[in-house]
């Protein structure tokens, strides 16, 4: 027997295509305004509301819905109330929507006639809001949970029939948190292309869009790692179910206790449909997450354009060089500004803003002068002789041997005598004879608090500043008196 077809069933619960003819006219958001209020004051009250409250709901939404088109929807009885006041407006309203089986009226045994919202109804109108208002996306644990589950042999030689099913109820939650995840991304690029400030493109890069999608359910889609484990859980299905007759004929079994009337053929049918359909689902995953990817980036892209767009056209003097160079366009429509500079037609004042210095020019700091930079010549290496070379580098082994470093330091005061902790006085230095000694001597005292010293330096003058240093006389000069201590 084949299956009914969707159109059949749903023209059978409606009764007819007047349903949803009210939300697809020139009146539709009269409509599904008016429809809300009605669905809210009649959803506390199991005996409906009072027809005359119900008119005057809709006599209100009217009032803020000016434009409504009478000819577009009211046909037969109702016409005649076009021309009426607006209350009997609102009655021929009423019903319409009875007729189109948006209300109900069920007759009663006293005289009050009340209004009840349609079941069906309310089912429509709780779609809509969600399109509306729709539930920030998220994405859980359902599509790993199949990856676990189709894993788990435990589970699969127990029941695997009911793993199947659950399999197949998570793999559709699942697929629908992507298709969330999907038009959230590109609900916000429509936002950010639409946005016509600064703050609105960043408050909806850095604070809508990175709380809700990038931090939340784009992490989470990140972390579960499906690109590895689908493809696993795939084979699985194939290996461990669809090619196992053990598993089959227990699926089988299954199908055949819960549903006695059909056939073993018809179970076995059964069985492999559930598992082509999981298969289906699964292989879809991937495809949608690479489409959600596609679009993360499009909205990146997108935002980083719009806000280079605003930062050119927003604020008071950009406005201002906008307007001016539109009219430059329209008067000089056609015609190269080059060609036309002799014969310019009036163009508007371009306006500066003002520059005032409140306290002068003296408030200004005058920065140093500088010296122009002078070239350096190159020196021509045609005229270099090796004997050059060779003297070039004796006086650069020179200048590093008798420059002051702390490893000279520390080599001069290896050289003297006694191990760690010596200490040793100046006046048992050896003679200071010539250049280097000198320069030794010099480098110890500079580097003497230096990190990488290997040595320290006492003087009688960090102890008693007021008393007068005394003074040690070595073989050519002559320092305050000290003491080294090697380290």
């Amino acid at each position: 027997m084949p299956a009914e077809r969707l159109s059949t069933a749903v023209f059978r619960e409606t009764r007819g295509v007047g349903f949803f003819r009210v939300l697809a006219g020139r009146n539709a958001p009269f409509y599904v305004d008016v429809l809300d209020r009605l669905d809210h004051e009649s959803s506390d009250r199991a005996d409906g509301i009072a027809r005359e409250e119900a008119v005057a709901i809709i006599v209100e939404t009217l009032e803020a819905h000016p434009d409504f088109d009478w000819d577009a929807e009211l046909d037969g009885p109702e016409a005649a109330a076009r021309e009426q006041d607006t209350r009997t407006k609102a009655r021929a309203i009423l019903e319409h929507l009875l007729k189109c089986r948006w209300l109900d009226e069920p007759p009663r045994r006293d005289w009050r006639r009340n209004v009840h919202f349609d079941a069906h109804a309310s089912v429509m109108l709780a779609a809509l809001r969600k399109i509306a208002w729709p539930d920030a996306a998220v994405f859980t644990d359902k599509l790993t949970g199949v990856c676990a589950m189709l894993a788990n042999e435990t589970e699969l030689s127990r029941r695997p029939w009911e793993t199947v099913e659950t399999c197949l109820a998570n793999a559709r939650e699942g697929l629908n948190e992507l298709r969330s995840m999907q038009k959230s991304v590109q609900r916000f690029t429509r936002l950010q292309m639409e946005e016509e400030t600064l703050r609105g493109n960043l408050a909806n890069v850095f604070d809508d869009y990175s709380e809700q999608i990038t931090a939340s359910c784009y992490a989470s889609l990140v972390r579960a790692r499906l690109p590895l484990r689908l493809p696993e859980a795939v084979g699985r299905i194939h290996q461990r179910l669809a090619d196992d007759p053990g598993a089959l004929d227990a699926m089988q079994t299954e199908v055949l206790r819960r549903h006695p009337d059909i056939t073993a053929e018809t179970a076995r049918a059964r069985v492999h449909q559930a598992l082509d359909d999981l298969i289906d689902l699964l292989e879809r995953v991937l495809p949608m997450a690479d489409e959600i990817d596609r679009r993360s980036a499009d909205f990146t892209r997108r935002s980083l354009a719009r806000f280079r767009y605003l930062q050119d056209v927003t604020g008071e003097r950009r406005t201002e060089l906008r307007a001016f160079f539109e009219c430059v366009n329209r008067r000089l429509a056609g015609r190269r500004v080059a060609k036309a500079a002799h014969n310019l037609p009036p163009l508007p004042d371009f306006l500066l803003p003002a520059i005032k210095l409140p306290a002068g020019l003296d408030s200004l700091f005058t920065p140093p002068a500088r010296r122009t930079p002078v070239e350096q010549e190159a020196f021509d290496d045609g005229d270099v002789t090796d004997t050059d070379r060779e003297a070039g580098l004796r006086e650069m082994e020179r200048v590093l041997r008798e420059s002051l470093t702390v490893q000279r330091a520390n080599a001069f005061v290896r050289g003297l005598p006694g191990t760690k902790g010596e200490r040793i006085p100046s006046s048992d230095l050896p003679p200071i004879e010539g250049e280097k000694p000198l320069a030794d001597l010099i480098a110890m005292l500079l580097h003497s608090e230096s990190a990488g010293a290997a040595f320290r330096i006492e003087t009688d003058r960090i102890e008693s500043d007021a008393a007068t240093p005394a003074v040690d006389a070595l073989q050519g000069c002559s320092v305050e008196r000290f003491a080294i201590i090697k380290k």
